[in-house]
């Protein structure tokens, strides 16, 4: 078992190891497992980056991010950052990006609207996460697959099978009408998110309930 204190000196050189980030800027505390990062970045992305790179370190079992996002004062209007969204949409999904819709308020971005594969969605907020004067990405985007589903409780459990990072005996998969529920345990964050991508890739997918535990 890992003490809490190996996890956040773990937490604090992954932080530190990430080019990104400026990890003087930033605490992390630890307790039973349960990793709280606070501090200030000056961009969304980092805040996100931040997170990424807590969940990476093994015998973190919950995250807390109230890391706060503290932009330059260069007045940046809303007007301004949903029009470098749109151009960035259209630049990563040329094809769907009619189908996504901006709203921003106060340099905090909503993404509406639909796709056909979650990939699409991840990529669209990954192309406005880093825009200069974004505060934060609420992505509201649905899925409505272009082709009919199969069997698609049986294609994620072989997917699973097939990555080297999922011990697919320790997650179940249940399957209604499209939406997925992933239960189980796990003995980290990185294997938790793999099994939630794997899921999204079946054919027919409309939406994954992620319930993975993460445990030893």
């Amino acid at each position: 078992m890992i003490s809490d204190s190996e996890v956040r000196k773990n937490v604090e050189h992954e932080l530190e190891w990430d080019a990104r980030l400026d990890a003087s800027e930033l605490a992390v505390t630890v307790k039973s497992g349960v990793v709280t990062l606070t501090g200030a970045v000056h961009c969304y992305g980092h805040k996100v980056e931040a997170e990424r790179a807590a969940k990476r370190v093994k015998g973190v079992y919950g995250l807390v991010n109230e890391i706060d996002v503290r932009l330059a004062s260069d007045g940046r209007t809303d007007a301004e950052i949903a029009h470098d969204a749109v151009a960035a949409l259209q630049l990563q999904l040329p094809i769907s990006a009619q189908s996504v819709k901006v709203i921003v308020e106060h340099g905090h971005i909503r993404l509406e609207g639909k796709v056909n594969w979650d990939y699409q969605r991840q990529r669209a907020e990954g192309a406005v996460r880093n825009l200069r004067g974004v505060k934060s990405v609420q992505n509201q985007i649905t899925i409505a697959p272009a082709v009919s589903p199969r069997d698609i409780r049986g294609e994620i459990q072989a997917a699973f099978h097939r990555h080297a990072q999922i011990e697919a005996n320790r997650v179940t998969v249940g399957v209604q009408s499209g939406h997925v529920v992933l239960a189980g345990t796990v003995r980290t964050w990185a294997e938790r998110e793999e099994a939630e991508r794997a899921a999204w890739m079946a054919p027919g997918v409309v939406g994954v309930r992620n319930n993975i535990a993460i445990g030893p």
